[in-house]
């Protein structure tokens, strides 16, 4: 298959919650691990899957509470993410990894690569914030995503992230509690946050996607980033909000299987 269907996968019982996995695609390709947004699910993949599935071993992770994965007793953080993907890692016994995170995915994908016990081997961060200050303006636009702010604006299914979607798709939908548990993930500090100033010590080959009009990343936010993981590349897309790999696939997508061809990118991570 190309695409993620929410049938073909299995669920992980990982500290508390059950953490759903689907793999499609290569079984012998190279290992590529997909990480979806705040409220969304690795459904929101399949504009640009099919165009990796030949080459890559493509493995979505619905974070927990998101999609078919359960919320599970603990405080949702960016930490208990990363903790999650490890377990996932382990679980399937991969020796060593590529991560496509868009936005908390993102984040995700940039905690994991800090750490240089974890074997990524390249990263491509969609939308994705590295700190959140307490004068960002994105906080105020964060801060909105109440319960009943969300359940006016996406009431339905025709969002992979409305609240139809996630109410049909999860084991144990409390979409109040959810809410709030991924709010306070957003509004987080301190080490179970953003990954701040340890993105210097990234050495995976870095492909930074951002969108012009991101109303949550700034450009001068990328350019920080991009400053700090210094062999990253970057692409910058005019007319793009939040979600490139939705919005412009048909831009994406080429570089992306370049970024994964070329430059040993799937091979050892760059050295210092």
């Amino acid at each position: 298959m190309h695409t993620f269907n929410h049938r073909d996968g299995q669920h992980l019982d990982i500290d508390g919650a059950r953490i759903y996995v689907e793999e499609q695609g290569n079984p012998d390709g190279p290992a590529l691990l997909f990480l979806p947004g705040g409220f969304d699910q690795i459904e929101t993949w399949n504009l640009l899957t099919p165009g990796l599935a030949a080459t890559h071993r493509l493995i979505g992770i619905d974070s927990r509470g998101h999609g078919r994965s359960t919320l599970g007793p603990q405080p949702l953080s960016y930490r208990r993410l990363e903790e999650d993907v490890k377990a996932v890692v382990r679980h399937l016994g991969l020796a060593r990894y590529g991560v496509i995170g868009h936005s908390d995915g993102g984040i995700v994908a940039l905690r994991l690569a800090a750490d240089p016990a974890n074997p990524v081997t390249h990263i491509i961060p969609i939308g994705a914030q590295w700190e959140l200050p307490p004068d960002d303006p994105a906080r105020d636009e964060l801060a909105q995503a109440t319960p009943d702010f969300w359940r006016k604006l996406f009431p339905g299914t025709r969002q992979t992230y409305g609240v139809g979607t996630y109410e049909a798709l999860n084991p144990e939908p409390d979409f109040d509690a959810f809410a709030r548990a991924v709010l306070a993930m957003w509004l987080s500090d301190g080490d179970d946050a953003y990954p701040g100033e340890r993105i210097r010590a990234i050495r995976a080959r870095t492909l930074i996607i951002h969108g012009e009009e991101d109303p949550f990343v700034s450009r001068p936010h990328t350019q920080a980033l991009l400053d700090r993981v210094p062999h990253a590349k970057l692409l910058h897309l005019p007319f793009t909000e939040h979600s490139a790999h939705e919005e412009r696939v048909d831009w994406v997508l080429p570089v992306i299987r370049e970024f994964l061809g070329t430059s040993d990118a799937l091979e050892e991570p760059v050295k210092e």
